[in-house]
């Protein structure tokens, strides 16, 4: 009998080291049984992005940055975000009617996005709230740098800020909803 059970555990210990030598994980983080190989390291991700521009310190984001827009010294508000292209990937969607936020008339709009990317280009555009496929469009700005332009007239309006960002990240289109009053 134990010739037999000798037998049984060089089986399940040969079986056990069949694949890549990696050290053993134990407790709630181990891999399950039966996984397909070793997890590639973390750092694949972040060289893979500092080859197309993203930052070398970690792995890139699934969309791109959020984008926030205010008045000088008024509250930011963070915009929906529309069509997109970051890192390879992208989605593509219909005018939005955006985030709701009220300035006064004549004030300047500053949009800022997280994550200190840099914004070589950018154009902003106004339709009337409501609408829904951004024919009549008007623009309210375009340029380079930091993205500013004037509130449109009195009304409600829906905003498109689109940025282009450096280093072949892409671009992404943001969505406001603007009260002007």
């Amino acid at each position: 009998m134990i010739p037999g059970l000798l037998a049984v555990s060089v089986v399940a210990i040969a079986c056990s080291t069949v694949g890549p030598s990696t050290p053993a994980t134990t407790g709630p983080t181990a891999a399950p049984t039966g996984t397909a190989g070793p997890t590639p390291p973390a750092s694949t991700s972040a060289t893979a992005g500092a080859s197309s521009g993203a930052p070398a310190t970690a792995g890139p984001a699934a969309q791109p940055p959020a984008a926030s827009l205010a008045v000088e010294g008024g509250d930011a508000v963070t915009g929906q975000l529309g069509s997109y292209t970051w890192n390879g990937a992208g989605s593509d969607s219909p005018w939005l009617p955006g985030a709701p936020i009220m300035v006064g008339q004549g004030e300047r709009l500053g949009v800022a996005l997280d994550g200190g990317v840099v914004v070589p280009a950018w154009t902003a555009r106004r339709v009337v709230a409501g609408t829904t496929d951004g024919s009549g469009a008007v623009g309210l700005g375009e340029g380079e740098g930091p993205v500013t332009f004037p509130a449109p007239p009195a009304g409600a309006w829906s905003v498109q800020v689109t940025v282009r960002f450096a280093g072949d990240l892409g671009s992404a289109t943001y969505y406001w909803q603007v009260t002007v009053r």
